[in-house]
């Protein structure tokens, strides 16, 4: 742990092969095994197996959970808590993830929020989306700008942009629909497709 620290201060490691890259660099805590491994870079926080792992200049991250931000490389202000959150998030910042491999895929989809059980789960470039709720937003990969509150809402979304889905199964079956607005359990529940621009309250 610490293994090449020189100069960094208020450090914190415990576990093989902790924050060994770390020379100069301050303010970082890791615990659990290879969490902040490649760290150079201040004011991170990893605890978990493998947490973190990647980190090289990204700053102000902060990940609980094993692997969670494991593939994390140069992106900052990402926030991962449950195993697997954020695992392949590369340079992408501005994320939040609380969850069982919640924004597992994001590689540089930046300023999400998922928060349950596979959240926005297969998101990688998809950017200012937001998943509440088991399954939310699973399978949004590209879309932008998709508000999901409710378990399986806008659950097989996977391109369609700037819906709104408020209630367990709202727009469940969407896949590449836009700009629709749906409340209450099952709200526009079969739409998977269409120019959109649909409301259903």
């Amino acid at each position: 742990a610490l293994s090449a620290n020189t100069t960094g201060v208020s450090n914190s490691a415990f576990g093989h092969a902790v924050l060994d890259a770390s020379s100069g660099n301050s303010y970082n805590s890791a615990f659990g095994a290879e969490a902040l491994t490649n760290n150079t870079a201040d004011n991170n926080s990893a605890f978990g197996f493998r947490a973190l792992k990647g980190t090289t200049t990204g700053t102000n991250n902060t990940a609980v959970g094993t692997n969670a931000l494991r593939d994390q490389t140069t992106g900052g202000n990402n926030t991962a808590l449950g195993k697997d959150a954020l695992v392949a998030n590369t340079t992408a910042s501005n994320n939040t993830a609380v969850g069982y491999a919640a924004l597992y895929t994001n590689t540089t989809g930046a300023n999400n929020t998922a928060t349950g059980r596979m959240a926005l789960q297969l998101n990688t470039t998809g950017a200012d989306n937001t998943a509440v709720g088991t399954n939310a937003l699973q399978a949004n990969t590209t879309a932008n700008d998709n508000t999901a509150v409710g378990k399986n809402a806008l659950s097989v979304n996977t391109t369609g942009a700037q819906n709104t889905a408020v209630g367990k199964d709202a727009l469940d079956a969407n896949q590449t629909a836009h700009d629709n607005t749906a409340m209450g359990v099952g709200a526009l529940g079969v739409m998977n497709g269409g120019l959109g621009a649909n409301c259903a309250f």
